[in-house]
């Protein structure tokens, strides 16, 4: 997929990506049936999710949870790069993207040679996206320095970005540096995979627009969406880039560290009017991809009926 220049303009109303069950067990959003679902199960869903025309399929991402957040946010996370590069290898056209993965929790080169492989790989098929974390005691028992990993973002994402798009790769930073090396595979994609940044906070827009093709917000309202793309595009040093950004239907139920949010228009199960409705309201905000919510169902084959009907019934109405 190319990166196109300052656009959020496409064919599409909204994309739709693929709503995996038991990804993760977030409180706010986890339905009891999702337990059942094994990994066997997910790899026949990514291939139905495929063949029913969903773009787009992101996985979650904490190293570990201590028990204090454990209600919450759950115990139940993937590694983000592991997890991407199965579904794809599992796969033949659907994208894979990381919502999010943890971008100062391991060393950036490691980082690039996952992704630029996994790109390469899966002939072009990965997009990803990065967050600086909030989980100041995941970082403690990483041995990363919680207060400077936004400093140590900055540093990695330009060392990746250099990694993948230069022919002799080098950067001089406080936390990485390197030079007179080789570095391939490069990805296929051109200059480079998509990069998004996840958060919502300043300094993550701020990322987004000297770095990124992509905006994933959490806490955001959809309301304010717009006034946050503003803010990326008005900065002294915007790429020009920003294409896409991502909000899910569910995103609204879920607070700050994971909090319970009670708010109506962001329910599953919610009629086909309804959802068409809302995705088309996103799009008017700037968002270009979307979700449908798990709904509460009786079994996993349940769940392959309702996002059939999502294919059937929705997918239509916002192309």
């Amino acid at each position: 997929m190319p990166l196109e220049q300052d656009s959020l303009e496409g064919e599409h109303i909204v994309k739709l990506g693929f709503a995996m069950p038991h990804m993760l067990r977030l409180r706010a959003t986890m339905q009891p049936w999702e337990t059942q679902v094994t990994g066997a199960d997910q790899t026949r869903l990514a291939k139905w999710a495929e063949k029913l025309g969903y773009e787009m399929i992101a996985v979650p991402e904490h190293h570990v949870v201590p028990n204090s957040h454990v209600d919450l946010s759950g115990p139940f996370y993937f590694n983000a790069y592991t997890a991407m590069a199965y579904i794809a290898g599992a796969t033949e056209t659907v994208r894979v993207n990381s919502c999010i993965a943890i971008l100062p929790a391991q060393n950036p080169i490691v980082t690039a040679k996952a992704l630029s492989t996994m790109d390469w790989l899966s002939s072009g098929r990965v997009t990803i996206t990065f967050a600086v974390g909030w989980l100041e005691e995941e970082f403690a028992l990483l041995g990363v320095p919680f207060r400077e990993r936004g400093a140590m973002a900055d540093e990695y994402i330009q060392a990746i970005i250099a990694l993948w798009t230069q022919d002799s790769p080098e950067f001089e930073g406080r936390y990485v540096s390197f030079r007179d090396v080789a570095f391939e595979p490069k990805p296929v994609q051109k200059p480079h995979l998509p990069v998004w940044f996840g958060g919502d906070a300043d300094a993550v827009l701020r990322r987004v627009a000297r770095h990124a093709q992509g905006w994933w917000p959490f806490l955001t309202r959809p309301e304010d969406i717009p006034a946050r793309i503003d803010l990326i595009r008005s900065q002294p040093d915007y790429n020009g880039q920003l294409a896409d950004v991502f909000y899910g239907m569910s995103t609204a139920r879920v607070g700050e560290g994971h909090a319970v949010v009670d708010d109506p228009t962001a329910r599953p199960g919610q009629t086909k009017q309804e959802i068409i409705d809302r995705l088309g309201w996103f799009r008017t905000l700037g968002v270009t991809w979307s979700s449908v919510p798990i709904p509460d169902l009786p079994s996993i084959q349940a769940y392959y009926d309702y996002t059939q009907w999502v294919a059937e019934e929705i997918m239509p109405a916002v192309k």
